[in-house]
């Protein structure tokens, strides 16, 4: 297929799904890989670009995080994006995400979502008002929480050998050009229904961890993407960006 073609069939299938309201949930917070200047940067440098619409929701703190305004958003939302660690806000909060997701509406979530919403180390049980939710890692996001990794870094990205052949979720996303600069989390076992997409790779590091996957949750099937890449030095490689665009169209698309 020449060059050109391809481009212009790439770029069609991009812009399948209809123009969304994507509701990004972030917080400034010095271990947060720069979530909000990532959340802002790419709203207006991808996503608006496609038509989307976009509200960022920040935290008000680091830590405990009250998200001012999330659930009014989520009314209207079409997909949430999830980058925020460790986040304990009041219970109607996490409510307001878990009828987004029961309503059958995607969720995209980035690193640190992860350990979204389990409290810090040695913290036992949230603020009085406050609420935490760790299931919300194997329940939602279909992995485990068991740590990470900082040897043999950048580590190196490859296709995952159960990646579905054709994903449009790797169109245009050249994996060999990817690393990733900081610690390797460690995820597995992913649930039964996940379909993973990358694995990274570091180096005397076993076994491989799985680092993007899909997956459906509950009765509606609302569509998960996560991927475990989210440094600053992870998002500006023009192959994330992509993996990242083709996430948000396959959330949103129907079918």
């Amino acid at each position: 297929m020449k060059p050109l073609l391809a481009l212009l069939l790439l770029s069609a299938s991009l812009s399948a799904a209809a123009p969304a309201h994507i509701v990004f949930l972030v917080s400034e917070d010095p271990n947060n890989y720069d979530a909000v200047g990532f959340a802002k940067g790419f709203a207006e440098n991808e996503l608006r670009a496609l038509g989307h619409r976009t509200t960022i929701i920040e935290g008000n703190q680091a830590q405990p995080t009250h998200f001012e305004g999330l659930a009014a958003a989520l009314e209207s939302a079409d997909l949430l994006v999830v980058f925020v660690r460790r986040a304990t806000p009041p219970q109607e909060q996490l409510d307001a995400i878990r009828a987004h997701l029961a309503a059958g509406k995607p969720l995209l979530g980035i690193r640190t979502a992860n350990h979204a919403f389990i409290p810090p180390s040695g913290q036992a049980e949230p603020s009085p008002g406050l609420a935490a939710w760790p299931e919300f890692v194997p329940d939602m996001l279909g992995c485990q929480n068991t740590g990470y990794e900082t040897k043999g870094l950048p580590y190196r990205v490859a296709v995952h050998p159960s990646a579905p052949a054709e994903s449009p979720l790797l169109a245009g996303v050249n994996s060999a050009t990817i690393l990733g600069h900081t610690s390797l989390y460690r995820v597995l076992p992913l649930s039964d229904d996940a379909a993973p997409l990358l694995l990274g790779e570091a180096q005397g590091i076993e076994p491989a961890q799985p680092i993007a996957w899909t997956r459906l949750h509950g009765a509606a099937k609302a569509r998960i993407f996560y991927t475990s890449l989210g440094d600053p030095q992870d998002v500006v490689q023009p192959a994330v960006r992509r993996l990242l665009v083709n996430a948000v169209q396959w959330t949103l698309a129907d079918g």
